[in-house]
C-alpha cells in the first residue's frame, strides 16, 4: 500500500513541504510508494511555494482508513490530525514540537523529535548522504520551509544548525536568501481573499491551558496593517469560530516580521487577562503590542496563563 505523508491540520508551509521532500525520498531513494497529504488547504506562502517550483498541490484527505499506512511529519499533536488515526499505521513520525502524547501505533516504529527551527532541516538530515540526490524543485521546498519557520532567521526557534542547512540549499540553488525569502513573506501577507474566520483559522493550533482550551492563532506578516485594520470584523468572528471549534476563545497573535514584534487583539475581559499573566503587558484599549514575541512555539504557547 501506498504510504501517505502528511503534517498538522491547517496546513502551513513546512507541514506542506515536509510531506513532499519525505515522500520524495521514500519513492525516489527508497523505494517506497508514497504519496503527500494535505489536511486542509495550505496557506498563501505554501501555496507561494507549490507553484514557485513547480509542484501540484497534494490531495487534501479528510480522514484516513483504518490500517493505511503513513508518516507524520512536522507535528506529533493528535488534535492536529485525522479522527481515525491512532487506527491507522503509523509507521514513523518526524517533528519539531514538543512531545503531546496521545497517538497508538500498531508497534515499534521510527520516531525523530529534535530541537530544531523546521520539521524539513531534520528530514534532510535523516537522508544522510542521500541528501545530495535532491532535485532542485526538492531543495527549494526544504529551503523554503525552512525559511519559513525561522522567518528568515529572525525566530528565536532558529539554530545555527538550520541555517547551515538553509545556507547551503540556497548556495546550491544560486538563490539570494534575502530576496527570495522577501518573495515568500510577500505572499504570506496577501490575505486579502480570505475571509475573517479563515484567517482565524490559517495558521493556529488547539491549546488548553489549565483546563480552558484556546485557538491559538498567528498571522505572520510583513504588512501587520492590512490585517490590523480589519480588527472589528475578525474580532466580531472570533465568537463564532470559538464555538464552532469547541474552544472558548480564539488567541490572534499579529506577528511583524521586519519589526519583530507580535500584536495580540484584546476582544474581551478574558484576553485580557491573559495578556497581563501571560506577558506581563499593561493593556488599554483592543490591541497590545508585545515587542520581540516571533514564536508561537517558544514564546507565546509555553507563557501562556489564564
Amino acid at each position: 500500500m501506498t504510504i501517505q505523508v502528511f503534517g498538522h491540520k491547517s496546513p502551513d508551509t513546512d507541514t506542506t513541504g515536509s510531506a513532499i521532500v519525505w515522500a520524495w525520498y521514500l519513492n525516489e531513494v527508497k523505494g517506497v510508494a508514497a504519496e503527500p497529504k494535505l489536511l486542509g488547504e495550505p496557506n498563501t506562502e505554501a501555496a507561494f511555494m507549490l507553484q514557485r517550483w513547480g509542484f501540484e498541490k497534494p490531495e487534501i484527505i479528510a480522514d484516513v482508513a483504518d490500517g493505511a499506512p503513513v508518516v507524520i511529519v512536522d507535528t506529533n499533536n493528535p488534535a492536529e490530525l485525522p479522527a481515525n488515526i491512532n487506527n491507522a499505521d503509523i509507521q514513523a513520525i518526524i517533528d519539531h514540537h514538543k512531545l503531546v502524547g496521545g497517538l497508538e501505533t500498531k508497534g515499534p516504529i521510527d520516531i525523530t523529535i529534535r530541537p530544531l527551527a523546521c520539521a524539513a532541516t531534520i528530514i534532510i538530515d535523516l537522508m544522510g548522504e542521500d541528501a545530495a540526490k535532491m532535485p532542485e524543485a526538492i531543495k527549494g521546498a526544504a529551503l523554503t520551509c525552512i525559511l519559513s519557520d525561522t522567518l528568515e532567521f529572525r525566530s528565536p526557534t532558529t539554530t545555527d544548525h538550520d541555517r547551515a542547512v538553509a545556507e547551503k540549499l540556497a548556495a546550491d540553488l544560486g538563490l539570494n536568501i534575502a530576496d527570495y525569502a522577501a518573495e515568500m513573506f510577500a505572499a504570506k501577507s496577501d490575505v486579502s481573499s480570505f475571509s475573517d474566520a479563515e484567517l482565524l483559522r490559517m495558521d493556529s493550533k488547539e491549546y488548553a491551558v489549565e483546563g480552558t482550551k484556546f485557538r491559538v492563532s498567528v498571522l505572520e506578516t510583513t504588512a501587520p496593517a492590512v490585517v490590523l485594520d480589519r480588527k472589528a470584523s475578525l474580532m466580531d468572528s472570533m465568537a463564532a469560530v470559538a464555538a464552532e471549534d469547541g474552544v472558548e476563545q480564539v488567541l490572534l497573535f499579529v506577528i511583524d516580521i521586519l519589526n519583530e514584534e507580535a500584536t495580540l487583539l484584546v476582544p474581551n475581559a478574558l484576553v485580557k487577562t491573559v495578556a497581563e499573566k501571560s506577558f506581563d503587558a499593561a493593556i488599554e484599549g483592543d490591541t497590545v503590542v508585545l515587542p520581540g514575541i516571533m514564536s508561537r512555539k517558544k514564546q507565546i504557547i509555553p507563557n501562556l496563563k489564564v
